[in-house]
């Protein structure tokens, strides 16, 4: 049985922000090209970036021209792939790839597979594969033992199990440590990290926030490393609206009590 965690606090401080996508910003729908985050959402996101100098970034299983896509207007940092792909603040990218010739023949490997179980599909991401299987429930096992077959045949590869998923990726490669690797830079460094996730993947964001007493935040039921939890995708808008509403009261206040300072100092 999952524990039962609270409701996350209302935080306040210099904090740095790290989501998932789906499931967290954003509903999920039977494929992945019907997801979208709502405007207002976005919107959200982008105050909090500039509440926090910019130190807000996406962290997502989904390649980083998708988030970009799904983001828009708004660029934020990233984090593509479960962290094989990365743009700093600077709009440096960083990228782990495996061999292009590894690449081909898996792409040809799957497809062929994935052809023969009907409502299963392949979603090459470059230096990654996603093998869904949402719409065709029967073949999860046939779909990871495909998957756990080919990891054990190339060292270089990796699986990463997800809802409805598995992944594909480069070895050594997860969401922690892109996480890690964001709070090494400016404008992440020095700040309380906030890492928000609903998926097996973000397990791993969990314990690089909580190591550093940072804030993990569970999307959904299930077990989990996460300290708080939201139940639902519209709680997690909901928090966020709050979150940035006493984010400017607590501005505003600020400015309120420095202005009277100021203007008793130049009474006195």
């Amino acid at each position: 049985m999952a524990e039962v965690l609270s409701t996350p606090p209302l935080l306040s401080g210099d904090l740095a922000f790290f989501f998932d996508l789906d499931g967290t910003l954003a509903e999920i729908k039977p494929h992945p090209d019907q997801v979208s985050i709502p405007s207002d959402v976005r919107n959200l996101l982008q105050k909090l970036s500039g509440m926090n100098n910019g130190a807000l970034a996406l962290v997502s299983g989904r390649s980083m021209v998708e988030l970009d896509k799904l983001a828009t207007p708004f660029q934020f940092p990233l984090a593509g792939v479960h962290g094989a792909e990365r743009r700093d603040i600077n709009g440096n990218n960083h990228v782990v790839a495996l061999p292009e010739e590894l690449v081909t023949s898996l792409h040809l490997r799957l497809a062929q597979a994935l052809a023969k179980m009907p409502g299963t599909e392949l979603e090459p991401k470059g230096m990654a594969f996603a093998l869904h299987y949402r719409q065709a429930p029967e073949y999860e096992q046939q779909v990871l033992q495909l998957a756990q077959s080919l990891a054990q045949q190339h060292e270089e590869l990796a699986l990463q199990p997800g809802k409805c998923v598995v992944e594909l990726k480069p070895k050594g490669i997860n969401k922690g440590a892109a996480v890690a690797a964001f709070l090494k830079e400016a404008p992440f460094a020095g700040r309380t990290p906030v890492f928000v996730g609903d998926d097996l993947t973000d397990e791993a964001g969990f314990h690089t926030v909580n190591a550093v007493n940072g804030v993990s935040i569970k999307v959904g039921q299930g077990e989990t490393q996460a300290k708080w939890r939201l139940a639902s995708v519209q709680e997690v808008h909901a928090w966020l609206e709050e979150l940035v509403q006493h984010l400017e009261q607590e501005k505003k206040h600020f400015t309120e009590r420095r202005e009277g300072y100021e203007s008793l100092s130049r009474s006195i």
